[in-house]
């Protein structure tokens, strides 16, 4: 059976935090968590592009939790037959560093990516694969971690894991949560049947209507419409009064969660409860990375029907999530006489370097020897951390580029990718650097948030 379970780590963190006797309850969660010893920085992207900004791997997938009895999964619909390890559910929590808002970035279960070691599968099988032959629930992380990295280029801070079993308890602890429809539905495969409008759901029909992909006109890409709506009303009901100024509830939901999570040892509740103390409903947003479409392909002889990424759009997908690094935003563009820029061809024009340099040196910058680098999507601008005016004028000049801080470089750099953008003459009226474009057909989605009371198909 495959599902949708939410991750609600980040919102417990801040009831811990908020609640009238924070180290008893404190204690008590972590006490219930599984730890797993899952981050590994040697494999973690060269340039770490968020800076102090955490990014939290959230997975569900269908393990049945030891000690699971016949009653509990009689409640959910399914039965003893050990589940499954395919991860079914996969988001990001992004979380800035001043924690004032956070995004949950979705990834298509069937996203056709390269799984380090297994060549190209659904995103679904890296967890699989990694816990073949002895590498257990860790390997099994290590490898999903690693093939999120390597898609998206984002540091993975923080890993958590829930059940099934996990989702079912936390929305029952909850209590019934209201949903609103554009149209009537009903599904047997998910077994979810609701009216046009307002339903009030209990578990198990909340249960069915996150897993419903038929009968929908995108099938999972709906299926993760689903999901994000459905955090976005669950994390409002979280935050009310109701759960936080009540006791039992708030122990009830506490102990449904940490009874059915993995962690990372490093994941401080504490640490980011404190982070997240600014953060309501409204602050939190919700994008799924940019797909091309969802094509049939052959594989062995097999049709698959898959999920296509589109890689190219990725850098300015993610560079819309994160945004400038706040002290680019703050920095006055220095003049160009006392800026040294070196052009790096990482696309695939011959001589794009050298002529880039040419227009650079012609507008009044001093210009290092152009090279290459290896091919990259998106044109960036790489400079190291205290050189933001510098770097701000060179990007008044190459409007559309991407920015990254990184200890990699030791001047502003500017690699040119396979996007097409160069360096122009007039300077762009911002004098700022903007999002990347994307591609014509896929452009990158953009961070939704849910209003209270809003309906979805």
């Amino acid at each position: 059976m495959r599902i949708f379970r939410w991750v609600v780590v980040a919102v417990v963190a801040l009831l811990v935090a908020t609640g009238g006797y924070v180290w008893y309850n404190y204690q008590h969660f972590v006490s219930g968590v599984t730890h797993v010893d899952v981050i590994s920085h040697s494999n973690a992207p060269a340039k770490d592009v968020d800076g102090t900004d955490q990014n939290i791997l959230l997975v569900g997938d269908d393990h049945r939790p030891a000690g699971a009895t016949a009653q509990q999964l009689a409640e959910l619909g399914t039965t003893a037959d050990g589940g499954g390890t395919n991860t079914d559910t996969m988001m990001v929590l992004h979380v800035p560093a001043d924690g004032r808002k956070a995004t949950l970035i979705s990834f298509p279960r069937d996203s056709w990516v390269d799984i380090p070691g297994f060549g190209m599968n659904k995103l679904n099988a890296a967890f699989a694969f990694g816990s073949e032959n002895g590498g257990g629930d860790a390997g099994g992380a290590r490898l999903l971690i690693t093939t999120i990295q390597n898609l998206t280029g984002l540091t993975i801070d923080h890993y958590v894991r829930i059940s099934m079993l996990g989702f079912y308890d936390v929305v029952k602890a909850l209590g019934p949560v209201q949903v609103c429809l554009n149209n009537a539905v009903d599904d047997p495969y998910s077994t979810v049947n609701l009216p046009k409008g307002v339903s009030t759901l209990d578990a198990h029909q909340a249960l069915a209507f996150v897993r419903q992909r038929h009968g929908l006109p995108n099938g999972d890409l709906d299926r993760i419409v689903r999901q994000q709506y459905f955090l976005s009303v669950e994390a409002r009901q979280v935050l009310s009064a109701g759960t936080l100024l009540n006791p039992l509830k708030l122990q009830n939901v506490l102990d449904a969660v940490s009874s059915s999570i993995q962690t990372d040892p490093g994941l401080d509740l504490i640490a980011l409860a404190t982070q997240l103390h600014g953060l309501s409903a409204n602050n939190l947003s919700t994008a799924t990375i940019p797909v091309s479409g969802t094509p049939t392909i052959t594989v062995d002889g097999n049709d698959v029907s898959i999920v296509q990424v589109d890689t190219a759009a990725m850098p300015a997908f993610i560079h819309s999530v994160i945004g400038n690094p706040s002290a680019y935003d703050k920095a006055t563009a220095a003049a160009p006489s006392s800026v040294t820029v070196t052009v790096l061809n990482g696309s695939a024009t011959d001589g794009a370097a050298a002529s880039n340099t040419t227009t650079l040196a012609a507008l009044g910058f001093k210009t290092g020897t152009a090279g290459t680098t290896g091919t990259t999507a998106t044109t960036t601008i790489e400079y190291p951390s205290g050189m933001e005016s510098a770097a701000k004028a060179v990007a008044s000049h190459v409007p559309g580029a991407a920015l990254t801080a990184t200890s990699s470089v030791s001047g502003v750099t500017l690699v040119l990718g396979t996007d097409g953008l160069q360096a122009q003459a007039a300077a762009a009226s911002t004098g700022t650097a903007s999002t990347p474009s994307t591609s014509a057909t896929t452009p990158a989605s953009p961070a939704k948030t849910y209003a209270q009371g809003a309906c979805i198909n």
